[in-house]
């Protein structure tokens, strides 16, 4: 498992598709349903680390990126 979109198809495998309209909010409720799952023991301890790490950047990314276009936004205002 590298990317987001792998731990959309885990998810999907449980029968978990989530959108809800900001990709931050998507990634936050896709960590809150691995860490469900592992408390399951649906998934192992493996996977379990590999989808939070994947998880957290995402996060981390996304987060950058929206105060990179909020700077933006307020330069150009």
């Amino acid at each position: 498992m590298k990317t987001l979109y792998d731990v959309q198809q885990l998810l999907k495998r449980f029968g978990t598709v989530i959108y809800v309209g900001k990709r931050i909010w998507d990634i936050e409720l896709m960590d809150q349903e691995i860490k469900d799952l592992y408390e399951a023991r649906l998934i192992d301890v493996k996977t379990y680390r590999e989808a939070r790490v994947i998880l957290a950047a995402e996060h981390h990314r996304e987060k950058i990126n929206s105060l990179n276009a909020h700077d933006l936004e307020e330069k150009f205002k």
